[in-house]
């Protein structure tokens, strides 16, 4: 049984030649300034005469650009490139308008990313050789996983890291395989210690990816420390600075895909809490900590999966009092400190913290999903409190949450079945399993 149509991007990592290494290092060059110096011209367009520039001026500026004697060396990479980096701005400038994000910033040469994107008359793709404009070899491509067959790859974007390494990700049309139907519903109460912690029981420990190289990290950190600013020898260190970060970052991401699948494909409904991770970084003492277990990540990949496997994901308020509820009785304490991981309610129940909130956030979520959309929490016993989590930064006057778009009854409730959630219920966004996702996956 296959799905519906989702864009995907396939990643693979290839080896180039010399001549292709500088030929993509040029190309790189050509769209950072050519970027820049629409960005330039739109701001000082907009600055002096009110006036905005799309997309199309801007291309007639490169046209112009090309024609001039210092920036003739544009005509020397391939154009579509290029143009692609217009588009990007001129998206950049589209979310700036509709307030989705701030005022396009310019690219850096040393902080910005290095990439290329190549659309299908700049690419040539036969037979899993995969060969760019400008160049006359196939890239050395080490194929990691077979690609889907039938479709040809929409664009190609090529990319390095800091690291050195690089990347080529092919964006296609596919439609994944669903897995098999199932009536499992799980909540997930994520943490520090455990990563995950689920209804069930399950804890599934924090690996800690980050700790584990932390003193190979500091030894290559303060190496390059000792090295003199524009020197070979401290761009050697710089790269092995990168490589250390490059491994910490590919096991986390490693280890979360293999996770999120796996909740995926085990339940068709997963609830979770909406954290507000960037303020929760804002504590010093378990900033690093929050950091490593990568919380934003984690979800991110449940959202896209559960629309590609045709699960539920419902996402709950997160002021509401997960671990300060009583998953038995429905009683709310007044206080909760972190150091208290286990708990005795009035009615006689034991209760393991993280456990308890898991089972109250499965709870919540079937109760959302049962009652439909509107329902809001009662916070005059919780004192507006926040969760486990969110009590690593004092207290702050929550937001509106954003209104679910799903409703309907919840396949998980039976008739007569009762559900604990007289006093607090959380308002919840429930995501559906249509729509397109263009985001990379392993």
């Amino acid at each position: 049984m296959v799905g519906a149509h989702v864009k995907r991007a396939f990643k693979f990592r290839f080896y180039p030649t010399d001549a292709q290494a500088a030929e993509m290092a040029r190309t790189f060059g050509c769209v950072r300034l050519v970027y820049n110096m629409a960005l330039a011209a739109r701001s000082e367009a907009w600055t002096m005469r009110q006036e905005r520039v799309n997309y199309n001026a801007t291309s007639a500026m490169l046209t112009q650009w090309k024609k001039t004697e210092e920036l003739a060396f544009l005509s020397e990479v391939s154009s579509v490139p290029l143009q692609q980096a217009l588009r990007h701005l001129q998206g950049a400038f589209s979310n700036f308008w509709n307030k989705r994000a701030k005022y396009p910033t310019f690219k850096s040469k040393k902080k910005s990313r290095r990439s290329a994107e190549y659309t299908a008359s700049a690419f040539r793709y036969r037979e899993g050789r995969l060969t760019l404009a400008k160049m006359t070899e196939p890239l050395a491509i080490v194929w990691s996983r077979p690609l889907p067959e039938g479709r040809l790859p929409s664009t190609v974007t090529v990319s390095q890291d800091a690291a050195g390494r690089w990347f080529v990700s092919l964006l296609r049309d596919d439609r994944p395989s669903m897995p098999a139907p199932v009536h499992a519903a799980v909540g997930l109460d994520v943490g520090i210690t455990s990563l995950v912690t689920l209804s069930t029981g399950e804890k599934i420990t924090n690996p800690k990816h980050e700790r584990a190289d932390r003193k190979r990290l500091a030894k290559a950190q303060r190496e390059l420390a000792r090295k003199a600013e524009g020197s070979n020898n401290r761009e050697k260190a710089r790269r092995k600075v990168a490589r250390v970060h490059a491994k910490i970052a590919d096991r986390r991401r490693d280890f979360l895909h293999k996770l999120t699948t796996r909740l995926v494909r085990e339940n068709q409904t997963v609830v979770i809490e909406d954290l507000m991770v960037r303020n929760m970084l804002k504590n010093r003492t378990l900033s690093r900590a929050i950091s490593d277990a990568s919380w934003a990540a984690l979800r991110t990949m449940l959202e896209y999966k559960a629309k590609w496997y045709g699960r539920d994901l419902v996402t709950i308020d997160r002021w509401f009092p997960s671990s300060k509820l009583c998953s038995a009785c429905g009683t709310i304490r007044d206080k909760m400190p972190l150091n208290v991981r286990e708990w005795t309610c009035g009615c006689g129940a034991v209760h393991d913290r993280d456990v308890n909130a898991a089972r109250n956030i499965l709870t919540a979520g079937l109760a959302v999903a049962a009652c439909g959309d509107g329902v809001g929490p009662q916070r005059s016993t919780s004192g507006g409190q926040s969760s486990v989590k969110q009590e690593v930064l004092p207290p702050q006057r929550p937001r509106a949450a954003a209104q679910p778009r799903g409703g309907g009854e919840s396949p998980f409730l039976q008739d007569g079945e009762e559900v604990n959630v007289s006093l607090s219920m959380p308002r919840a966004t429930r995501f559906s399993t249509t729509g397109m996702s263009s985001v990379s996956t392993r």
